[in-house]
């Protein structure tokens, strides 16, 4: 049965090119990065940390990358420009990181609190095959975590200025986080315990050296 007729054997042979194209696009994206997403306060920075350190494996937050594009701080791009030319310089980030996920760098990156709102960056991660996950925690502890995070800060953010605007904003998103890979609780749990069960569930492998990815430190 092996040795099947040269037309079997050529159409395996087609098959296999065809997915060995297929599989080229997305090569190496699944395996070597995560992107959390959540709400303001969730802890999507300090867990992402959290998680590179336990796998040596490089922590980036979108909205650094999009400051650093744009020459300006967030807050500025949005005041002088307002939010679509916010949203396309994220955009355009987020498609500069997925590429050069290609090359095999391992990468946990933070979304900003709508990034993964925008039907866009969202439809580009689902094709891009990447995990995303969502993390959660009660909109009154997300409150009070942004509140206490903002005064000792010394900054004034505009959505702390109304709980019931906070609450509102939170649920009309939840809705679009909930599409995640993975939905992961960090209410009142430690960031370690959080970045293990990500680890884990996701069947993240650690590094032993980050030159293993092409970075020297």
């Amino acid at each position: 049965m092996k040795k099947g007729s040269g037309k079997t054997a050529n159409a395996q042979r087609r098959i296999r090119v065809r997915s060995k194209r297929a599989s080229t696009k997305l090569d190496g994206l699944p395996g070597n990065s995560v992107f959390l997403v959540g709400f303001m306060g969730v802890g999507k920075t300090s867990v992402g940390r959290a998680l590179g350190q336990r796998l040596n494996w490089i922590f980036e937050d979108l909205d650094d990358r999009v400051e650093a594009s744009e020459g300006r701080k967030v807050a500025e791009i949005f005041r002088e420009a307002g939010e679509s030319a916010f949203r396309r310089a994220e955009h355009a980030a987020l498609q500069q990181i997925l590429k050069e996920l290609g090359g095999g760098v391992a990468r946990i990156v933070a979304l900003g609190g709508g990034a993964f709102v925008q039907q866009e960056n969202a439809a580009l991660l689902k094709a891009s095959g990447v995990p995303t996950v969502f993390l959660d925690a009660p909109a009154q502890e997300l409150w009070e975590r942004c509140c206490a995070q903002s005064a000792e800060a010394g900054t004034e953010r505009p959505l702390l200025q109304s709980m019931n605007q906070f609450r509102s904003l939170y649920e009309s998103r939840r809705q679009s986080y909930s599409n995640a890979s993975l939905k992961v609780q960090t209410g009142s749990r430690p960031v370690d315990a959080i970045a293990a069960e990500i680890a884990k569930k996701l069947k993240l492998k650690e590094i032993a050296l980050r030159t293993e990815q092409g970075e020297v430190e």
